[in-house]
């Protein structure tokens, strides 16, 4: 009947409308104003759902086992400024207080260090200045409870994998079948000369093969190894004796804890094309590597920060695909960080095998988060993702720190929400408010 006041449109008789029952899922159709109640309150706060108003939780290691997800890897688009970094970090920070622990394997710009040292982790820089070193054929920490037979045959895989890695990516095409056989009696050669391989070493054998058991039988001959290893030689010289001289080329100056909270891996001072940035972190990845394979270190992100970079690279693309697969043996959860799905599109050629792989991330990535993407991109958003169409309608309207969630066969608009220290520890735009000496401007501010 209404409030009983002036001008308040009571009726002069009561309705009498007859009571309807339906499913929620029919009423929907008519009251289209039903939002669901969200994920359950397990896991990491993110921020508000937008079209319910409540909390909104995410952790991939507990929907795996509720069977929400069927894979607990994650991808993150979205364009410059929007917040997709913001995000990234506070997912990593506030899922270290549940017990995960953080790697990032690559930051090109150096803004994760900050963050790793405030959560109580470490940082290892690379590049001219930080007299840093790092041994890629280091055996790593050993996981618990492995044979020493396994354990042995476990480093000579990793290092053959690792060698071959970095060969493609230097020479950037795949190995011949002569050049595979070349770097193996090269690694096998330092290895019984040295307990630790280095890299200079394999070089050197590359180049000038010493006698081994396959001469005597005559399969090789010292000239024949030369000539076979020879392109792949000069390609890992670089390494060693090029622009990447002095990160690779002795025994390691710093060391890799599993134990702490985030490990960061600071690329900012590698300058040059993504192919160095990316033959960096196919050395690194071979201490990261070692830490995943114990099934005793715990659950952990891996982040790939600005992977736009890093899929054009055929080598480490493989190995992230590898990563990808094994994700729910490892008890790995891997976010994939790019600006717009198109980037995908970028991997080689249309008919490629790594544009291929590149796709196969995103098919394996059972959470996908889209932030607002530039003009023109929706349309491949919307058949990268398969959205519907109300779901399309919502990326153009997004603000900063808006984004929609596909968590699943489930969608959510979520505003991310953080606290005034994470936005300033988070901050990657003070160089952009910061005025040149002598000259006023105007200060920027930004949520």
């Amino acid at each position: 009947m209404g409030e009983r006041r002036p001008e308040a449109l009571r009726p002069l008789r009561r309705l009498k409308l007859p009571a309807h029952r339906a499913t929620s899922d029919v009423l929907a159709g008519a009251y289209p104003f039903l939002a669901e109640a969200g994920l359950g309150e397990a896991g990491v706060f993110i921020g508000q759902d937008a079209w319910s108003g409540g909390g909104f939780c995410f952790d991939p290691w507990v929907l795996y086992q509720n069977g929400v997800l069927t894979n607990p890897n994650c991808l993150l688009a979205g364009a410059v400024g929007k917040g997709k970094s913001c995000l990234a970090k506070s997912i990593a920070t506030r899922s270290i207080a549940l017990g995960r622990r953080v790697y990032v394997p690559g930051d090109p710009k150096g803004e994760w260090t900050a963050v790793a040292k405030q959560v109580g982790g470490v940082t290892i820089a690379l590049g001219p200045g930080t007299r840093n070193r790092l041994n890629p054929l280091d055996p790593g920490p050993r996981p618990t409870g492995i044979a020493d037979e396994e354990w042995l045959a476990t480093i000579a895989t990793r290092r053959r994998t690792l060698l071959g890695s970095l060969a493609e990516s230097a020479l950037g095409r795949p190995l011949s079948a002569v050049e595979h056989t070349a770097l193996d009696t090269a690694l096998v050669t330092t290895v019984s000369m040295d307990e630790v391989p280095t890299l200079p070493k394999i070089v050197e054998y590359l180049m000038f093969p010493a006698p081994s058991a396959e001469f005597d039988r005559g399969i090789h001959s010292s000239s024949e190894l030369a000539r076979d290893g020879r392109e792949v030689a000069h390609a890992l010289r670089r390494l060693v004796a090029g622009d990447l001289a002095g990160l690779f080329d002795g025994p390691s100056t710093v060391s890799f804890d599993p134990a702490l909270p985030m490990v960061t891996l600071d690329l900012s001072r590698i300058h040059g094309s993504d192919q160095l940035t990316a033959m960096v972190m196919t050395c690194a990845s071979a201490w990261m590597e070692a830490a995943l394979t114990d099934p005793n270190a715990g659950q952990r992100w891996i982040i790939y920060d600005e992977a736009w970079r890093l899929i054009r690279q055929p080598a480490l693309l493989a190995r992230m695909q590898s990563q990808w697969k094994l994700s729910r043996g490892l008890g790995i959860a891997n976010l994939l960080v790019i600006h717009r799905l198109s980037d995908l599109d970028a991997v080689g050629d249309a008919s490629s095998g790594a544009r291929a792989i590149a796709h196969g991330l995103l098919a394996d990535c059972a959470t996908k988060i889209v932030y607002q993407q530039e003009p023109g991109e929706t349309p491949h958003a919307t058949k990268s993702l398969a959205l519907t169409s109300t779901e399309a309608a919502q990326l153009p309207d997004l603000r900063q720190g808006e984004g929609l969630w596909h968590v699943g066969q489930r969608a959510f608009i979520i505003r991310h929400l953080a606290t005034d220290a994470e936005l300033e520890l988070f901050d990657t735009n003070a160089r952009m408010r910061t005025s040149p000496s002598g000259l006023e401007g105007s200060r920027s501010e930004t949520a």
